[in-house]
């Protein structure tokens, strides 16, 4: 088993505007930057034996800067936890793009669909098992892996059934998830925002 705690990236200037983002590379802001100490003060005290990151600057960031404060090695990148892409819908405005498009992601041209994001990042978290499981075994690993808002959404929603997270909720800049991984199954430990 390993134990996976994703954390969400810190705030952009495209998310203080509302903006989608997606797969285009925005880097963080101070605010975001002070959000990932923020992060890595609440981790403090849990042993951590590697960091991941999604290769978009404003994830490898978070990363970094959670890496350093905690001691860590440099993070690693893991390409299957970059955000969802959103195809057209990428640099509008949230309400740009229920006008357009409605509430469905599904159906923006050139998008990748809920599946596919969640079959991408699971196989992502299913490799990074498989190494924490061949380095450490028996003992269990832990690893830190920073990530989307979109990536976080759709592993809320595979490990609870769909019933995570509500419907409406957000997940904030520097939030922190628990799941923990066996042989490719995702588990949820811990859905609160801490």
């Amino acid at each position: 088993m390993t134990l996976i705690t994703l954390i969400r990236h810190g705030q952009t200037d495209w998310n203080l505007e509302g903006r989608i983002q997606g797969s285009t590379d925005i880097p963080l802001n101070d605010t975001g930057r002070a959000q990932a100490r923020a992060a890595a003060v609440r981790l403090a005290g849990r042993p951590f034996d590697h960091v991941y990151a999604s290769p978009l600057v404003r994830a490898l960031e978070t990363a970094e800067i959670i890496a350093r404060e905690l001691g860590l090695a440099v993070p690693l990148i893991t390409v299957g936890m970059r955000e969802h892409e959103f195809g057209e819908a990428e640099g509008l405005l949230w309400d740009q793009y229920r006008e357009r498009f409605g509430a469905r992601h599904d159906d923006v041209p050139g998008a990748e669909t809920t599946a596919q994001l969640t079959d991408r990042a699971l196989a992502s978290l299913a490799r990074i098992d498989l190494a924490a499981r061949r380095r450490s075994a028996p003992r269990v690993e832990s690893v830190l892996v920073c990530t989307h808002g979109g990536v976080i959404r759709a592993l809320l929603e595979h490990a609870s059934g769909g019933t995570l997270p509500a419907p409406g909720e957000r997940l904030g800049n520097g939030s922190v998830h628990r799941f923990a991984m066996d042989g490719g199954g995702l588990r949820l430990l811990d859905a609160a925002v801490v």
